[in-house]
């Protein structure tokens, strides 16, 4: 088990998207961010008590998580500098990154001398089986986005805490290493072997109670030429019974790629659903969910009512309003 608190390490992220597997601990389990340790030119700030090794050391953190994901997933020697200083000083270290701790010769040294543990969420545990596409009971709800990290994983915590609220049963089950890490728990789906990733996502939303939703979390975007066989895989072993479209309104291209422009609503809507009922025939689109993190709250106000009104769908941001209409909507499934 990962010890708690954390202290979360930004290392230089170039800016605050790159830290989002760290907003996403402080902002769902902010009582196990006991504060962030930032680099020189770091372009994040998690709104939290900069600390240094020593100081975080002394309130209490026990584990330093790698909070970025940076493209390709990769640890740099100057970020190497930092996690050895917090093994000796007698930090656990986590990561969810493609870069694994435990293939990096200093790290392990530095862990074995000190009898700390170096913890690689983003290891698949179990060896997966191919899908088969059995129909399984329960239900299943499943974010997906216009572009990678537009708040699919947000969407589908704020519905499972929604519907925690109200009694209904309801299971949030994490596909990347920020979920793994706010939770405990799930498949790092990225990591798995493409023959297998939709029968992993079939392994991690098992047969339940006909009344039980699993809210399963988003990865990639179909649109997205780097990341789209991840959505793929979600879409078919999923086999959702709900979709919740996510969008973020102030991007000028997909995240990594300048030449290539975002979708719209419509175009996700159209390409989404028809692959969706080829798993599950009865899948239904029921929400849209609005990350307007960058926008005033009038004009956020007023985007998603212009979309609600072109859309016929109830649309809101799950962060800022809670994800009330989006459960209503699935509850009447």
């Amino acid at each position: 088990m990962i010890q708690t608190p954390y202290l979360l390490f930004l290392g230089d992220a170039p800016d605050q998207l790159a830290a989002k597997v760290g907003q996403g601990i402080k902002d769902w389990r902010p009582e196990n961010a006991v504060g962030q340790y930032r680099m020189p030119g770091c372009g994040a700030d998690l709104g939290i008590n900069d600390l240094t090794l020593e100081a975080a050391k002394a309130a209490g953190a026990k584990t330093l998580v790698i909070g970025v994901a940076n493209r390709g997933g990769y640890i740099s020697k100057a970020w190497k500098e930092v996690l050895v200083e917090a093994l000796q000083l007698g930090f656990d270290v986590a990561s969810g990154l493609h870069n694994l701790l435990r293939d990096e010769d200093e790290l392990v040294a530095a862990a074995r001398v000190n009898g700390r543990t170096l913890f690689d969420v983003r290891i698949p545990s179990v060896a997966y089986p191919i899908a088969n596409g059995v129909k399984r009971t329960g239900k299943r709800c499943l974010a997906i986005g216009t572009d990678c990290s537009v708040g699919k994983m947000y969407t589908g915590l704020a519905m499972d805490a929604e519907m925690q609220r109200r009694g209904m049963k309801s299971t949030f089950r994490p596909t990347g290493q920020t979920g793994i890490l706010i939770t405990g728990g799930g498949v790092p789906l990225d990591a798995v072997i493409a023959d297998f990733m939709a029968g992993a996502v079939e392994y991690l939303t098992p047969d339940n109670d006909p009344d039980h939703w699993d809210h399963i979390e988003g990865q990639g975007s179909l649109f997205h030429v780097s990341y789209s066989g991840v959505t793929m895989a979600l879409i078919h072993g999923g086999q959702p019974d709900a979709i919740v479209l996510c969008h973020e309104p102030t991007r000028t291209h997909m995240r990594g790629l300048p030449d290539y422009d975002l979708p719209s609503l419509e175009s996700l809507r159209d390409t989404a659903l028809p692959m969706a009922r080829v798993a599950n025939p009865a899948c239904q689109i029921v929400g849209i969910s609005v990350n307007t993190q960058h926008l005033p709250e009038d004009e956020a106000v007023a985007y998603m009512a212009e979309v609600e009104a072109r859309m016929g769908l109830p649309t809101v941001d799950t962060f800022r309003q809670g994800a009330a209409r989006l459960v209503d909507a699935i509850a009447r499934l």
